[in-house]
């Protein structure tokens, strides 16, 4: 299994909207993908290591794909319109990581 994280770091002047990111963003990402993605889970960060201290993220993305090939050939033709709705839930540039599930 893959996984591609999207990491929405944490920083002065961050806007995001968990409520568009949550009802329009991911179900029109999860129509453009398809079956080829198999799972979504969103984090919304609460605090820092120590509690009550800001949270290095904003927001967390995970979504998992069968194979770096059908995560390739699902966001390819998608990804222009996936990115163009970004600013309508965020300011943040995220970060993103594609990594092999080892357990």
């Amino acid at each position: 299994m893959i996984k591609v994280s999207v990491f929405y770091p944490n920083s002065e002047g961050s806007t995001f909207d968990m409520d568009y990111y949550l009802n329009k963003h991911i179900p029109m990402a999860r129509q453009l993908m398809g079956p080829a993605l198999t799972s979504v889970n969103i984090e919304q960060g609460l605090s820092g290591p120590s509690l009550g201290s800001p949270p290095a993220f904003i927001a967390m993305a995970h979504l998992g794909f069968d194979s770096v090939e059908s995560f390739g050939a699902s966001w390819g033709p998608h990804a222009d319109e996936i990115r163009a709705d970004m600013p309508n839930y965020t300011n943040i540039v995220p970060t993103v990581q594609i990594s092999t599930v080892r357990v």
